[in-house]
């Protein structure tokens, strides 16, 4: 269930449906619901959407970590750096047209897309 767009690579009506929803691909980073009120039949903007909604869930975990005395205080400064990379380069996939899944937590699929 892992495909790759690539812009480059698409058949004209593809294309045309991923240049259309890149910025609401490249929006679901910051608010992951976004492409699926806007687009909600665009496979591209679903599944950016399906990445957003996963460093949500994980930026949740890390301020729940956080709690925890001293620990929880580093753990929560190394993942948010990690989480702030990841957005990074879901935004910079989905300005390129392409559906690649993010290191460690791209292999989740919470919507279909």
């Amino acid at each position: 269930m892992s495909q790759k767009f690539y812009s480059d690579d698409l058949n004209d009506e593809a294309r045309e449906e991923v240049e259309k929803n890149k910025i609401f691909a490249m929006l679901a980073y910051l608010l992951f619901f976004l492409p699926l009120i806007a687009c909600p039949s665009s496979s591209f903007g679903r599944y950016h959407a399906n990445q957003g909604l996963i460093v949500l869930i994980c930026c949740v975990i890390l301020s729940i970590v956080q709690i925890i005395p001293f620990v929880g205080q580093i753990v929560f400064l190394g993942g948010g750096i990690c989480m702030f990379v990841l957005i990074l380069m879901g935004i910079g996939n989905a300005a390129q047209g392409k559906m690649v899944p993010l290191p460690v937590i791209g292999q989740f699929h919470l919507i279909r897309y």
